[in-house]
């Protein structure tokens, strides 16, 4: 029989969301995460599982975020290193939430490569993103999210899951929800420049409706793979 090398392993899915506070990000991350079998790391849940847990880098990180600022670079990319190097992320992974400053995209280039990776920026208006944002809500127990125009939850108040009474997150009120898409301004827009002359580089409008916000995104991942 002839002979030949084996074709190489189908190269892992590497996916990053860029785009400020109340996008969808996490939304869309996680839907598709779903479909394409893959693992979502999305850092603001992973920050907010350590400080419910109390663990040494939630204790750093809990005053940051009540406050509308950036967890420091260091210790992100400590929890990102970790989580990339679990097996389950061999066949790729969506990143929602990092890299969200320059050394943090380095340092994932130092981790994994700067080749791979598929980047979307999903932008919306900033008055949408300030409606979005203080109308959410959250479920203190089972981590379940709502908003009071959008998704409210069946009884006023209560969480449909577990009937806990639902609460506004510290780094959702309005006054720091304008802090937080400052300092989007001012830290995580370069990162469009960056990705954009490195990666395979997609803006996608976010004020749409969630179906039709996938259904774009599937379409952009079809055509790039």
């Amino acid at each position: 029989m002839g002979g030949g090398s084996a074709p190489d392993a189908a190269a892992p899915t590497r996916i990053i969301f860029l785009g400020p506070p109340g996008a969808g990000k996490g939304t869309q991350a996680g839907r598709l995460a779903a479909e394409r079998e893959l693992v979502r790391i999305s850092t603001g849940d992973m920050l907010r599982q350590a400080i419910a847990a109390g663990t040494a880098l939630g204790r750093k990180a809990a005053p940051l975020m009540e406050r509308g600022q950036l967890v420091p670079d260091e210790l992100l990319v400590a929890m990102i290193r970790e989580r990339i190097a679990r097996q389950d992320c061999a066949n790729g992974y969506i990143l929602d939430g990092f890299p969200r400053t320059l050394p943090q995209a380095r340092s994932l280039e130092t981790m994994a490569g700067a080749d791979g990776f598929t980047v979307f920026d999903i932008e919306v208006p900033r008055d949408v993103l300030l409606r979005r944002l203080s109308g959410r809500r959250w479920c203190p127990r089972c981590q379940a999210t709502y908003h009071v125009e959008t998704s409210p939850p069946t009884r006023p108040g209560l969480c449909d899951w577990c009937s806990t009474a639902l609460v506004q997150r510290e780094d959702d009120k309005e006054a720091v929800v304008k802090r937080r898409l400052a300092e989007y301004d001012e830290r995580t827009r370069p990162l469009i420049e960056h990705y954009r002359a490195r990666s395979t580089f997609h803006r996608v409008d976010g004020n749409r409706p969630v179906e039709a916000v996938l259904l774009d995104l599937q379409e952009r991942l079809g055509a790039a793979s």
